[in-house]
């Protein structure tokens, strides 16, 4: 009978532990850097893929954060914590914006920005039947560009994310080779133009 009660308890202590909403609160408690490789892949409305990509991630809080495409094609993303720059290299253009503008609806920024998070985002725990700990996020600005973004976490680090546009299209990201709390090069998060490049502002 005592292991019995004992069990109960051990499967309610667990469950309480392992809700989203928690794990979430606790990636941006005991995680103050980051860095990881990463595969996004995009679906449209009708679940067909419409873009396959890879690369690096880092972040650094608060508010800065790295995101390096590298196949099929090249991009960066990068917050030195006042602005964010995102360079197409094809394109040879910048585009810069005020990462104020940017926090409550990039979850690069999301993520970067640490426990004010519920600010921008109503947060609640989700279910789905794999070996992560799911917590959904719905973006409190209505222009945000997202109508939901999910949060998958295990053993404290974030797995993967799914972001659901305001098109239909679903973005699966997918989070391997994580490091928790490395240390990370202040250059990292500095964005210099390229020679030629053009710079447009917003």
């Amino acid at each position: 009978m005592h292991k019995l009660l004992l069990s109960i308890c051990l499967l309610i202590t667990t469950t309480v532990h392992a809700d989203g909403v928690s794990s979430l609160k606790d990636f941006f408690l005991n995680t103050q850097s980051m860095r990881a490789d990463f595969k996004q892949e995009v679906l449209d409305k009708q679940g067909r893929k419409v873009q396959m990509v890879e690369g690096t991630m880092q972040l650094q809080r608060p508010n800065k954060f790295r995101w390096d495409y590298q196949k099929p094609y090249e991009q960066q993303i990068i917050s030195d914590g006042k602005q964010v720059f995102l360079y197409d290299m094809d394109l040879q253009q910048v585009t810069v914006r005020d990462l104020s503008k940017t926090l409550g609806s990039s979850p690069a920024a999301m993520l970067a920005g640490g426990e004010a998070v519920e600010k921008s985002f109503t947060l609640k725990n989700a279910v789905r039947k794999d070996s992560l700990t799911w917590v959904l996020a719905l973006p409190k600005d209505k222009e945000s560009g997202f109508d939901r973004v999910l949060l998958g976490f295990k053993d404290g680090q974030l797995k993967k994310m799914e972001l659901y546009d305001s098109f239909s299209h679903v973005t699966h990201i997918a989070f391997n080779q994580i490091e928790r709390n490395p240390t990370l090069a202040t250059e990292t998060f500095l964005f210099s133009t390229p020679k030629g490049v053009d710079v447009v502002g917003e």
